[in-house]
């Protein structure tokens, strides 16, 4: 049987003029395919998904990493709402960590038919990451967190090699701390309207090993959305070190857009 890795290298040969050109893709039905839309999450930027975009494209879909400024939630909302409003057809809307409190509230735009929480916060309405963390234990990764005069949050190289993505390379944590952008601490509690979860279907990727959002918690985030929950043996970050798998998650969405 042909490996996903294969078929993905296979469907970039016949579906690459159409991606670089950014053109619209129709399924082989005529049916049209759904852009997916990346939400990074707290101190990255859009290359978060870098390793993930390869396998989406190799598909023949049209991919847009968002990048948003983490100086307040509503900032980061306006920020993927822009990017949805270009959009002209369906969007499978993706969030890692932080990023699942903006696709909650971005999501009620009627272009997302879907949405894919990655390791990611799913808050309820007038919920904040604050109030999600309040009954379960600070996560390890917490404790390497800096903040600046103005209140803004980094983690040292040691918090990202250590609890952010410990199953990377040593090299690509490095380059994650190096590339990461500075978050608003004020953002994790400021609180959402009405989830789009609650009227649009969900995918859900537990990380079994994750020391920045406890695993338990992700659990019973993914059971209060009635996701279809995917769990992987990985860090925090398993955009970086499962790309495939997390890959397969995000085209379960697209295939199941009507």
């Amino acid at each position: 049987m042909m490996s996903f890795v294969k078929k993905a290298a296979l469907a970039a040969t016949l579906a690459s003029t159409a991606v670089n050109a950014g053109a619209t893709t129709t399924s082989a039905a005529g049916k049209e395919n759904p852009t997916i839309v990346l939400v990074h999450g707290a101190f990255a930027d859009g290359s978060a998904w870098s390793r993930v975009i390869p396998f989406l494209q190799a598909q023949g879909l049209k991919v847009v990493a968002v990048q948003n400024p983490l100086t307040s939630l509503a900032d980061d909302v306006a920020s993927t709402k822009r990017v949805l409003d270009a959009q002209t057809g369906p969007v499978i809307l993706v969030g890692h960590s932080y990023g699942g409190v903006v696709i909650s509230e971005a999501g009620n735009n009627a272009h997302v038919r879907s949405l894919v929480y990655v390791a990611a916060y799913a808050p309820g309405e007038a919920q904040s990451i604050a109030d999600l963390n309040k009954d379960y234990p600070t996560p390890a990764g917490f404790s390497e967190l800096v903040a600046d005069k103005d209140g803004f949050l980094t983690l040292t190289a040691n918090g990202v090699a250590k609890y952010l993505a410990q199953d990377v390379a040593p090299e690509q944590a490095g380059v994650i701390a190096a590339t990461q952008r500075p978050t608003r601490g004020k953002n994790f509690e400021e609180k959402i309207g009405s989830p789009a979860w609650k009227t649009k279907p969900s995918w859900y990727i537990v990380a079994e090993h994750d020391f920045m959002l406890q695993p338990d918690l992700q659990k019973v985030m993914a059971k209060n959305i009635s996701a279809h929950v995917v769990t992987l043996s990985t860090s925090h970050s398993p955009q970086v070190s499962q790309p495939d798998e997390v890959a397969k998650v995000i085209l379960k969405a697209a295939a199941n857009v009507e």
